[in-house]
């Protein structure tokens, strides 16, 4: 793990830790953002800390021709009870995520500097949303970064305020994606909602050559 400022470029990935940390200091700044992604790098941090950069080892991705729809979501989606949506509510997204309440979880690690970038990168074209609705009310979707120039999209966070809301999002997004001969969804660290969805670590050298 490394100290970088804002005018130092990421150190090599292979400076992380065994947890995956490889630098903390710089910015949120555009050009930095592109740059990080663009390498398999995120920010993740709480209020308080300084930036923390990521680049862990496995890597939590989701092959789009490999989500997993179970039966009970087929169901979901034939009862047609969602509309879904791109791009008219990212701002309204992002900040959903920020709030909502997570099991285990305490607090954000989305801090408000951190919504303020993202907002920029949509407003560049690069942050998109996926916005799930139910009778006019928004009530689950998702954001990430798109790497349209590299096939893969990164998944930042999702949230859901009905059952199974944000699993309508990704497995819609994913859909999408395949259709676009899209690599992979980056979910960048393991956990059981997305492992139950289809999602799968692999190595990260692996995931970096996806992005070459």
């Amino acid at each position: 793990m490394v100290y970088i400022t804002s005018d130092q470029a990421f150190p090599d990935y292979r400076h992380a830790d065994e947890d995956g940390l490889l630098a903390v200091g710089a910015d949120l700044s555009l050009n930095r953002l592109k740059d990080a992604y663009a390498k398999g790098i995120f920010p993740w941090y709480n209020d308080g800390q300084p930036v923390l950069w990521w680049s862990p080892d496995p890597r939590m991705v989701l092959f789009p021709e490999e989500v997993h729809v179970s039966k009970s979501m087929r169901n979901v989606f034939n009862q047609g009870h969602f509309t879904v949506t791109y791009n008219t509510g990212f701002a309204d997204v992002i900040l959903n995520c920020k709030r909502i309440k997570r099991d285990g979880q305490h607090g954000t690690w989305i801090t408000n500097q951190m919504v303020e970038a993202y907002i920029k990168l949509h407003e560049e074209g690069l942050a998109e949303s996926v916005e799930v609705w139910q009778d006019d009310t928004l009530v689950g979707g998702l954001y990430g970064i798109n790497l349209a120039d590299k096939k893969v999209f990164c998944g930042e966070s999702m949230f859901s305020r009905v059952s199974n809301a944000s699993k309508v999002a990704l497995i819609t997004l994913a859909r999408k994606l395949q259709n676009l001969n899209y690599k992979l969804i980056d979910c960048q660290v393991y956990n059981e909602h997305l492992d139950s969805l289809g999602a799968r670590e692999i190595p990260r050298e692996k995931f970096l050559e996806y992005l070459e």
